[in-house]
């Protein structure tokens, strides 16, 4: 799965215990430094540039009712440095992806390590432990981060636990956060200087997810889901906790627990480039990836199957169905989805009379089209093993599984289990209805996206999807992996004054451009395209010439310009052509894009750019043909709430 570059250097071990010692690490730059400090607690500094970022930060893990981390004692420390290329079988950002850093393990008294990464994009620490139970209860761990001077925050709020991780990051003073102000991840914290610190995780196996509380000051509190004892099943997918264990896992004595992350950003930018998250996952776990075919997918739960111009009564029926393979067969898209009411809820193994499901995948065989099922997560749980039998008999290409709203430990578990089988069985994966599972996919590289973001579908009944959270989500939530958002609004509002929520037939708020462009911004191996057939078939200026060519992976990104909240311009690569993706903010703006990222020749740039009437109709676009080279500067200017998209040509 990799090229090494350069060896793993391993450096001298020393062996004699200390207690109240300090130890220095620092990024391959040199720009990062932390030093981790033992004795009565573990406590590490974290500066930057000289300028100090975390002070005092401490670190423990309850395991058994014994503190792990705690009037520690070290026995010996171990050094290493990495230098290498990772090949990725489903490429998000790059194929190639650079992993270089230098790492102190710690072997402490008491049958447990700590492990410090410093990376040039920040560090990250995990707790090892070498118990000699078989099980072991983890009743609490400690993750505090204590910022210097008065840092804001980018705070995405929950009200519990029970979460579809939909939220909007709440820019405020940290100070304000008190430990009532639940959050997931990631939080975006911003130094007083502009550098910013993106706390998160990775690796998380057989454990719950890291959510957060503040303190009132200057620091963030790590916070985790109990371990449930008794749940209420509402309806067919609200399975709620109603008795919870004094403890948050059951777990091996002998295992690495997750990655704590502090991603490290002095541009914007470079928290788009941050591949922390991926690195420091476990390797995949699937031998053979050659079967995993990203691709993007007609969906039809958006859009309320608003078919018109056709013959038959649109609905969740076989033959809309066959209409949406068709229109995917037509313009060379490789699945569809059928999302809620193919199945009798409560029961994912019992088709609707309307649905024939086998004829359906037979049909888009022939068509090169292949059917993604949506399935509510307990219902298929309960009957997993025949589920998994029928929908392989079938010839089922995926699974779109909705509504966990939790990752205590036995979700999680739920996670490996599906991606683990799915693979088995040849059969991608999209989690909705939860955040966490977008940190696996290094691990299970056929789960190709999931959901946990504030996207598209929420104009349906609000203006929660708006463009200044659009500009948001590419620096906060997709750092921990894709997202699907599913753009593809074909009718759009333009300003917000012309928005309105109808739910059966929805509208963007933001331009055409708007949604042309997260194509090339939003991260989504398996990306959707959520409007209806109907509508993207009266518009083959930007059907057929953008959105049925373009990918869902990337050779290689460029983040062209950022700032958070604002706006955000990228350049990306598959194969020998590039594409370029801009996002505004509700402030009408100018750029210019600098084609330097080039390599040398003349390439046709194909844009898409805000028409004069844009705010007034979001519709409203201008399609143009030019030539650029890498010495091309191109002014373009973004409408509030608007975008631009671009495909470059090699020319002969």
């Amino acid at each position: 799965m990799f090229k090494a570059l350069a060896l793993c250097l391993l450096l001298p071990v020393v062996v004699v215990a200390q207690q109240g010692a300090n130890y220095r690490l620092q990024s391959p730059d040199g720009r990062i430094q932390l030093q981790v400090k033992t004795g009565e607690q573990i406590a590490y500094d974290l500066s930057v540039n000289g300028k100090p970022v975390l002070q005092n930060a401490t670190l423990s893990i309850d395991i058994d009712h014994i503190r792990l981390g705690q009037k520690s004692s070290v026995k010996t420390t171990k050094t290493d440095s990495v230098s290498r290329d990772i090949i990725s079988p489903v490429p998000q950002k790059s194929v190639k992806i650079w992993e270089n850093y230098k790492e102190l393990k710690l072997e402490m008294e008491g049958n447990y390590s700590l492990v410090f990464r410093a990376f040039d994009e920040g560090v990250a620490y995990r707790i090892e432990t070498q118990l000699p139970q078989a099980t072991v209860k983890v009743y609490s761990e400690e993750m505090t981060l204590n910022f210097t001077g008065s840092p804001k925050v980018y705070y995405p709020k929950e009200e519990s636990f029970f979460s579809h991780n939909e939220r909007e990051f709440v820019y405020m003073d940290l100070k304000d956060v008190s430990n009532t102000l639940l959050a997931s991840v990631p939080a975006v914290v911003e130094m007083s200087d502009g550098l910013k610190v993106v706390v998160a995780e990775s690796d998380v196996e057989d454990y719950p997810g890291l959510w957060f509380r503040g303190n009132s000051n200057s620091s963030l509190s790590g916070a985790f889901p109990p371990y449930p004892l008794k749940e209420e099943l509402k309806s067919d997918r609200d399975l709620r906790v109603t008795q919870a264990a004094d403890y948050i896992a059951s777990t091996k004595g002998t295992r690495t627990f997750p990655w704590r992350i502090l991603g490290v950003a002095q541009r914007d930018g470079d928290i788009i480039s941050n591949q922390m998250v991926y690195l420091l996952a476990k390797p995949s776990q699937v031998t053979d990836t050659s079967w995993i075919k990203p691709g993007k997918v007609a969906w039809d739960w958006y859009n309320a199957n608003n078919l018109y111009g056709v013959d038959f009564k649109a609905g969740v029926n076989t033959q809309t169905y066959k209409y949406y393979i068709d229109f995917a067969s037509k313009y060379g898209i490789q699945y569809i989805i059928l999302d809620e009411g193919w199945y009798k809820l409560g029961n994912v193994l019992q088709v609707v009379p309307e649905m024939n499901i086998e004829e359906l995948v037979a049909y888009g065989k022939q068509k090169n089209v292949g059917i993604i099922l949506w399935l509510v997560w307990k219902t298929l749980d309960d009957q997993f093993e025949p589920a998994m039998a029928q929908y392989e008999k079938w010839g089922i290409k995926g699974l779109k599984i909705d509504f966990m709203q939790r990752d205590d430990q036995p979700v999680m578990n739920f996670y490996e289990k599906v991606c683990r089988e799915a693979a088995k069985r040849k059969m991608l994966v999209d989690f909705h209805g939860a955040i966490r599972p977008a940190i696996m996919t290094r691990t299970w590289p056929n789960l190709v996206n999931t959901e946990g973001v504030r996207g598209l579908e929420q104009n349906k009944w609000s203006k929660l999807s708006n463009p200044e959270h659009n500009v948001t989500i590419p620096f906060t939530r997709m750092f921990l992996g894709p997202m699907d958002y599913t753009p593809g609004a074909m009718i759009n509002s333009g300003a917000e004054r012309n928005f309105a929520a109808i739910f059966e037939r929805p509208m963007s708020l933001g331009t055409r451009c708007q949604q042309l462009a997260m194509y090339v911004v939003y991260e989504a191996p398996l990306q959707m395209l959520a409007d209806s057939p109907s509508h993207y078939l009266l518009e083959p200026d930007v059907t057929h010439a953008f959105l049925a060519p373009v990918p869902t992976v990337w050779d290689e990104s460029h983040v062209l310009a950022a700032k958070m909240g604002d706006f955000v311009v990228i350049a990306r690569r598959h194969m020998t052509d590039w594409w370029v993706g801009a996002l505004n903010d509700w402030t009408p703006r100018e750029m210019e894009i600098d084609f330097s990222f080039l390599p040398p020749g003349n390439y046709q740039l194909l844009s898409y750019q805000d028409g004069e009437n844009a705010a007034r109709s979001g519709n409203d676009y201008k399609r143009t043909f030019t030539v650029v080279n890498r010495l091309t500067k191109l002014k373009i200017k973004m409408a509030g709430g608007g975008g631009w998209a671009g495909r470059l040509y090699r020319m002969a």
